[in-house]
C-alpha cells in the first residue's frame, strides 16, 4: 500500500516537472519565434529607409526636409518614446520581482508616453497635410509618410497590445504565459525605439542639417 502511494506521489511529481518543463520550452519557443518576426519586420523598415534615402531629393520643386521639419518638436517627440523604453524596462523588472502594483504603474506610464508620442506624430502629419505637403505632393513626402507612418502604425499596435495585456494581467495575474507575452511585447517596444532612433537620425537630423 505504501509502495503504491510512493509510486503515485513520485508519478505526480514527475508529471508536474514535465508540465513545468513543457511550459518553459513553450515560452522559449514563443520568444524565439518573435525574434524571427522582428527580423522580418527589420527588413521592411530597411526597405523603407532605403526608399526614403533614394527619394529624399525628389521634392518636385516643393519644400524639402530643411523647410518642413521642426527639429525641437521632433526632439521632444523622440524623448517621449525613449523614456517610454526606460519605463517599460522598469515595469519588466517589477514583473520579475512579482511586484504587480509597481509593474502596472510603470506600464501605465509607458502607455501614456507612447500615446503622447503618437499624438505629436498625428499633429505633425495633420500640420503637413493642412499646409499642402501631403504624401501626394512629391516623391520625398511619399517616402517620408510611408516610413514614419509605418513606424506609427507599429507604435499604435504596441499600445493596443499593452491595453490587452493590462486586461489579461488583471484577470489571470503573472502566469508563465502572461510573462512570455510581456517578454515579447518588451522586445517589440524596444525594437520600435531603435527604429525611431534611425528615423530621427536619417530623416529629421540629417534633413535639418
Amino acid at each position: 500500500m505504501s509502495t503504491n502511494a510512493h509510486t503515485l506521489n513520485h508519478g505526480s511529481a514527475a508529471d508536474a516537472a514535465a508540465h513545468d518543463h513543457e511550459h518553459h520550452d513553450s515560452g522559449e519557443n514563443t520568444v524565439f519565434g518573435f525574434w524571427v518576426y522582428l527580423m522580418s519586420d527589420l527588413l521592411i523598415f530597411a526597405s523603407l529607409f532605403v526608399t526614403y534615402v533614394v527619394l529624399s531629393g525628389g521634392t518636385n520643386g516643393g519644400p524639402g526636409p530643411k523647410e518642413l521639419f521642426e527639429l525641437p518638436f521632433v526632439a521632444w517627440e523622440t524623448a517621449l518614446l525613449l523614456v517610454s523604453s526606460l519605463t517599460f524596462g522598469l515595469g519588466m523588472i517589477a514583473m520579475h520581482q512579482s511586484r504587480q502594483g509597481l509593474m502596472f504603474f510603470w506600464l501605465a506610464i509607458t502607455w501614456l508616453l507612447g500615446a503622447g508620442f503618437m499624438g505629436m506624430e498625428l499633429w505633425e502629419f495633420n500640420h503637413l497635410i493642412h499646409n499642402g505637403n501631403g504624401p501626394d505632393s512629391s516623391a520625398f513626402l511619399s517616402a517620408f509618410f510611408a516610413l514614419v507612418g509605418t513606424h506609427g502604425l507599429h507604435v499604435t499596435a504596441g499600445l493596443l497590445w499593452l491595453l490587452v495585456m493590462f486586461i489579461q494581467l488583471k484577470r489571470d495575474g503573472l502566469t508563465p504565459r502572461n510573462k512570455t507575452r510581456m517578454a515579447c511585447l518588451s522586445l517589440f517596444w524596444h525594437f520600435l525605439d531603435l527604429v525611431w532612433i534611425g528615423v530621427f537620425s536619417v530623416v529629421y537630423l540629417s534633413g535639418a542639417m
